[in-house]
């Protein structure tokens, strides 16, 4: 027997039409692109935000944009890239986020591998989008997220300006989200360490459900009260899913736009009143650092996400000492991407900041939504003791079952679990740990050594900005780990200096065998150390 309730779509378009509704005067503020504004402040609210994504909506429909087409988006965090999914998704196209930072040959190929019609793009990566397109045959139009002064026609003469585009369309009157909620509503790639990048397709139905798990009060928590900055850019995993989840709850949204240098940032923080932001450990690092050399603080910020990327203890204690609570995550691309989060159980609750940092410093414990588990080497199940360390599996109505075109073949096992590639451990309480990637863990002896826990250790030596442990050869214990620094700003320092750092921290035989240092360490596209870039410099310099 059926229950009788309201058949209502969960479809991504509810999510702008209520925040227009019950929350329509709240501000969208964001830094202006083109060049025309050098990076003055532009205030929306939420209702102008969704009448605008109506217009964007008509307008792309007068190009043959139809259900399931793909359309891509080229641009920083801003409010005219927000409206833009609203209204691409609102419409059942298929919103496809194109990382900046990708090589050209990657971005050709995700172009073209999602079949994209249309691309939106900032007019900062007008000359990047000139040289993609005539490799791109799929793409028939190009959409410039700007006024007619801002286009440059001699780098793409055939461009579309945004705000006269969207003048010349008025609302269609035409519903959104009249689909099946499982329809596609967003297309984001892997990071393609290994390989071509792969698409992972979330449907509205997803997107939704992962809306609500991020506003759980043990993950994000957000609340009408609060003042959002996502400083993790909208390519990046949508931005963790947190525009769709400020507009849910019809927050105040503060979007950076391109500016995330440290004093830009702290310029939006204690100009907007920002209590709550989220970005990778690198930009906290930054930041943190710049504090330390022209002094301030956080002034109203009380919350963040760190995700990404494992975050060495130090930052987490730094910004315990700005009085900013520093909540630890983990996902994927695959997960939506929220998997596990920081929670303070009730058992650790009464305890003091010293003895939450072993829990604090882990990646966290799953939200409703998201289970967990771990195979050993033969298959098998591992117990949750902290200790025993395996493969990490996932499943959830948030986690992918396939890729776009099914490349990687099958990618769940017959209970549903998809491996992620990492390997974790799971504590009594529920916390989980990666100890590292699969491909990036150093086999010493017959053991694993974590890399993550060598850079932990390393990135709290007082002169460390940005540190890696990698895997290099050795004849007789098959690899070794050596730690790669990039050192803060007029500072020297000595391999012997760091080697002692370890004393008392980690095992003898964990500890690496030398140090290298470098001027600046290579970052990916999504702001995480690059590994393979960094294997590939030190192989020729070893």
């Amino acid at each position: 027997m059926f229950g009788l309730m309201q058949d209502w779509p969960l479809t991504v378009n509810r999510i702008i039409d209520h925040a227009a509704r019950w929350d329509g005067a709240r501000p969208v503020v964001s830094r202006r692109l083109e060049v025309s504004a050098d990076g003055a402040l532009s205030v929306a609210d939420y209702a102008s935000l969704r009448a605008r994504a109506r217009r964007v909506t008509a307008a792309l429909r007068g190009l043959g944009v139809g259900l399931g087409d793909r359309v891509a988006t080229l641009a920083w965090n801003s409010d005219r890239h927000l409206e833009a999914w609203f209204a691409i998704m609102g419409m059942g196209a298929v919103c496809h986020t194109l990382n900046p930072r990708l090589f050209k040959d990657q971005l050709r190929f995700i172009i073209n591998h999602a079949a994209d019609r249309v691309i939106l793009a900032d007019p900062v990566f007008a000359g990047l989008v000139a040289e993609l397109l005539p490799d791109c045959p799929t793409v028939t139009h190009v959409v410039l997220l700007c006024g007619e002064m801002d286009v440059d026609r001699a780098v793409l003469p055939n461009a579309i300006a945004y705000e006269d585009w969207i003048a010349a369309h008025a609302d269609d009157g035409r519903p959104w989200g009249d689909f099946d909620e499982r329809q596609a509503a967003a297309l984001c790639y892997t990071s393609g360490t290994t390989g071509n990048p792969k698409g992972v397709l979330y449907s509205h139905r997803s997107t939704m459900i992962h809306m609500w798990m991020t506003l759980q009060p043990d993950v994000m928590g957000l609340s009408v009260s609060d003042v959002a900055l996502p400083i993790v850019p909208m390519y990046h995993a949508n931005a963790w899913g947190i525009p769709l989840s400020t507009a849910a709850v019809g927050c105040k949204l503060v979007l950076p736009g391109s500016r995330l240098d440290p004093a830009s940032l702290l310029d939006l923080i204690h100009g907007q009143g920002v209590t709550f932001a989220a970005a990778v450990p690198t930009i906290w690092q930054a930041i943190i650092q710049h504090l330390e050399r022209h002094g301030g603080d956080f002034g109203p910020l009380r919350r963040v996400i760190i995700g990404g990327a494992a975050c060495p203890e130090a930052v987490l204690r730094r910004l315990h000492d700005y009085g900013v609570e520093a909540r630890h995550a983990w996902g994927m691309t695959e997960t939506s991407p929220i998997g596990t989060h920081f929670k303070l159980v009730p058992e650790l609750a009464g305890t003091g900041f010293e003895e939450q940092m072993p829990y604090r410093i882990r990646q966290g414990r799953p939200p409703l939504g998201i289970d967990l588990a771990l195979r050993g080497q033969g298959g098998s199940f591992l117990p949750h003791d902290g200790q025993q360390m395996g493969r990490l599996q996932v499943r959830g109505p948030v986690v992918a079952g396939s890729y776009l075109h099914g490349d990687g073949g099958q990618v769940l096992d017959v209970d549903g679990w998809f491996d992620t590639g990492d390997i974790a451990d799971i504590d009594g309480y529920g916390f989980m740990r990666i100890a590292d990637r699969a491909k990036d863990v150093i086999k010493s002896g017959g053991e694993w050594i974590s890399s993550l826990e060598i850079e932990n250790i390393a990135s709290s030596h007082p002169k460390a900005a940005l540190c890696a442990a990698i895997a290099i050869s050795d004849p007789k214990w098959d690899e070794r780990p050596l730690l790669v620094v990039q050192l803060k700003p007029d500072t020297d320092a000595t391999a012997a200096e760091f080697l002692a750092h370890f004393q008392g921290r980690l095992s003898k035989w964990q500890i690496p065998d030398d140090v290298m240092f470098v001027p600046a360490m290579p970052l990916g596209a999504t702001g995480k150390i690059d590994k393979k870039v960094l294997r590939a410099m030190l192989a020729t310099a070893l």
